[in-house]
């Protein structure tokens, strides 16, 4: 199934999409009047081929007041003015290219004949598009839904195959209306990468982008400074299985946040059993030391008997995401139930909804909803199915739809997927955040409690996002 077809057509408006152009004052005509006149009725039905050029002129002329002598001089600047988008024309070609002869392009324009005629003698490579459907050559314009009619009986195509890009949300929403993806084209860059989520292969794009990032995925925080450290190379790994992609630092016993010197932090911070839960899930030592640091953890409960975030009495802290973690590291060693209390907590931050605001070292609800997913699949224990999978899947369905940015959108459709619901709605949001690069955005759900600062990693939301197209199943086969 896919929710997002791979497209092999794509039509593209020419005016403020293709070529710019701007109302240039030489005459006594004001460019807002210019502007109106090409959005006049009368210039509409000379952009079909129903009035010559000169009958245009003269009912343009009599219905704004003008001298019809202005009205030749002012579309003669608009001409003039025309100018081509050169590198979306290029990028155009570049998607032609690596499509390797899958991809046809065309052009789709309300454009009167003369104009038309001066605009393909400007220096453009007019062998880009296969064909340009003209209004003038129709007779139909659009937003009228028997020009987009018309292009794709003649372009032979399944409107869920072709993409429309208009900088006019009417023509848009009337090719919408058939069944075409349409895109508004606003912002250039918003538009290539949405383009690039039609017309490539996401599971492609994004392997390729972490397999050419492989060792440098590091996270940095929400203005751009890297941090060096394990836990989010441990999560890469652990949703990849692929240690080419990542460093991290091998600790015999217990694990540190930071692989060197600590970062926007206190000098002295202390190993934790966040990060060490993970160390020893994902590289998987001999059972002697998986006992013995299970030990040391029991010696850092609070007086609740809930897991604490250090290895450092000093730091009486926890967090809901740290304990259901450490509850997977006992679970995934047939040791949970020496954890009652905090189980018990966890099912009550369920219960109550207490992380819609997510937690102190993490800033989204689909974190902890994601790692309490991660606990049942850590063990199959009986008791704990039965008292956490039905809550928990009530709480995600509750979230479906819920928005966010791509590593929480991630989260939530993964996590579903582990209690046997089908995120569709999110995964289509998910798709088309997918970066030009091939990669998703970093998104900073992580959090330094005392300075607020937040970070991601660019290659864990990327990974968390393969692995939630996989897990629904859309893998799109290229079209033949």
């Amino acid at each position: 199934m896919s929710l997002i077809p791979e497209c092999s057509t794509l039509i593209f408006d020419i005016g403020d999409v293709l070529f710019s152009w701007c109302p240039v004052n030489t005459t006594s005509i004001a460019p807002r009047t210019v502007k109106s006149i090409l959005r006049s009725p009368i210039w509409h039905e000379y952009e079909c081929g129903r009035l010559s050029e000169d009958e245009c002129y003269r009912l343009v002329a009599e219905a704004f007041s003008l001298e019809t002598s202005e009205v030749h001089r002012a579309v003669a600047d608009v001409r003039k003015s025309l100018a081509p988008d050169n590198a979306f024309l290029g990028f155009i070609q570049q998607l032609q290219a690596e499509a390797g002869g899958r991809l046809r392009i065309f052009a789709m324009s309300n454009i009167s004949a003369p104009d038309y005629a001066f605009l393909r003698k400007l220096p453009v490579d007019w062998d880009i598009f296969q064909r340009v459907f003209t209004s003038a050559g129709a007779g139909m314009r659009k937003p009228n839904l028997i020009f987009y009619r018309h292009v794709l009986d003649e372009v032979k195509a399944d409107p869920s195959s072709v993409v429309f890009v208009d900088d006019r949300l009417e023509n848009v929403i009337a090719a919408r209306s058939l069944g075409i993806n349409g895109i508004v084209f606003n912002d250039p860059a918003s538009v290539r990468q949405t383009l690039r989520c039609y017309v490539g292969n996401s599971m492609l794009r994004g392997r390729a982008y972490l397999t050419a990032r492989a060792g440098r995925l590091e996270s940095e925080t929400t203005s751009g400074e890297e941090i060096e450290e394990n836990l989010n190379q441990l999560l890469i790994l652990e949703a990849t299985g692929d240690k080419t992609l990542v460093r991290f630092n091998h600790y015999p016993h217990t694990w540190n946040f930071f692989r060197g010197e600590p970062q926007f932090t206190t000098a002295n911070h202390p190993a934790d059993l966040h990060t060490t839960a993970f160390g020893l899930m994902v590289t998987q030592p001999e059972d002697s030391i998986f006992d013995a640091v299970i030990e040391e953890m029991l010696e850092h409960l609070d007086s609740e008997r809930i897991p604490q975030v250090y290895f450092d009495k000093t730091r009486p802290r926890i967090d809901p995401v740290v304990c259901v973690n450490v509850l997977s590291l006992f679970y995934s060693r047939g040791r949970g139930p020496e954890l009652p209390e905090a189980l018990d907590w966890i099912e009550g931050i369920l219960q109550h909804r207490a992380y819609l605001e997510g937690t102190v070292y993490c800033k989204t609800p689909e974190s902890f909803l994601f790692f309490a997913s991660r606990l049942l699949r850590a063990s199959a224990d009986a008791t704990l199915h039965a008292r956490l999978a039905p809550l928990l899947k009530a709480r995600l369905q509750e979230r479906i739809g819920a928005g966010g940015h791509a590593l929480a959108l991630a989260m939530r459709i993964n996590a579903c997927a582990t209690l046997g619901v089908r995120d569709e709605v999110d995964l289509q949001r998910l798709l088309m955040l997918q970066m030009e690069d091939g990669g998703w955005e970093a998104s900073g759900i992580f959090n330094y409690p005392t300075s607020g600062i937040r970070f991601g990693n660019r290659g864990l939301t990327t990974a968390y996002a393969l692995n939630a197209i996989s897990a629904l199943d859309v893998v799109r086969a290229p079209r033949l």
